[in-house]
């Protein structure tokens, strides 16, 4: 187990493989303040052996979408966490959907009970917003709807468990789990002071990696209750208690620089020697 950069494509026996295409948060950002951990926003790879899944389709997804056709694969399933804008901006742009020989599968479960996965992407996929609506995408598209709680069988030997989280407007974690091993990532949830979120523990306990929402300082949190996120000291609260292996931060504020996650990674490193804030392009396996 480990973190390093990859190259190549995991193949049916590889193992559990996370590729990170956007780690930013709340919106893009580009320039020489950025290079180390990148501006695109949260979209996560995550391949099983011969199984390939998105969670999230940020603006790191139409580079994943490319280098999906490098591959010479036409097929993909897409988790959204919640429908915020960095979370969906890159849907539109993900060449998959205008290929006819492609087959793209969309999942949400934090609008249930009032939007559908299919209207919610028909919501913002049509003039004035963007000029081809879902109908005209030229790939097999289909939608998936669930409830916060569900476990998720995209392939048969995938299990994905699911939560709530506290964020406005709502939002889903998930856990993967495949060949023994346990992925969770939890992206845009807001934590109590004080607190540990039972949802979350139950989610990532004994997790051989855990993604969480550290957009904030200690110190910001306090002017910026209710905007529903986190810190990367909660999420060494959260992962000591669930005896996770590693925990990444992700979802970086868009005006936090290189040299101030690089301090804070360093900070975070001391306490929890197997931490890190995850950069675009960073492979992971498990």
């Amino acid at each position: 187990m480990g973190s390093r950069k990859e190259k190549g494509p995991a193949g049916p026996g590889a193992g559990l493989r996370v590729r990170v295409w956007g780690a930013r948060g709340s919106l893009p950002v580009s320039g020489d303040r950025y290079r180390q951990f990148g501006g695109s926003t949260t979209c996560i790879e995550v391949r099983c052996g011969g199984h390939l899944m998105f969670f999230d389709a940020g603006s790191g997804l139409p580079a994943a979408g490319q280098a999906l056709k490098a591959e010479g694969i036409a097929e993909a399933q897409i988790f959204f966490s919640h429908c915020h804008y960095d979370h969906i901006m890159g849907l539109p742009f993900f060449p998959l959907l205008f290929d006819p020989a492609a087959r793209v599968a969309l999942w949400s479960g934090h609008l249930a009970g009032t939007m559908t996965t299919r209207e919610m992407v028909a919501s913002y996929m049509r003039p004035p917003w963007f000029p081809v609506e879902p109908d005209s995408c030229r790939a097999g598209m289909i939608t998936h709807d669930f409830r916060a709680g569900d476990v998720l069988r995209p392939y048969p030997d995938v299990a994905i468990r699911t939560a709530a989280l506290i964020h406005p407007g709502g939002a889903i974690g998930y856990r993967v789990e495949w060949g023994g091993r346990a992925l969770a990532i939890v992206t845009d949830t807001e934590h109590r002071p004080g607190q540990l979120d039972p949802s979350v523990l139950d989610l990532i306990r004994g997790a051989d990696l855990f993604l969480y929402d550290s957009t904030y300082t200690e110190a910001e949190m306090a002017t910026h209750a209710g905007f529903g996120h986190s810190t990367w000291n909660q999420a060494l609260r959260l992962a000591l208690a669930a005896g996770v292996r590693q925990a990444g931060f992700m979802h970086h504020a868009p005006w936090r620089g290189d040299d101030e996650l690089m301090a804070m990674e360093a900070e975070a490193q001391a306490r929890f020697p197997a931490a890190f804030f995850a950069r675009e392009g960073q492979v992971i396996d498990l």
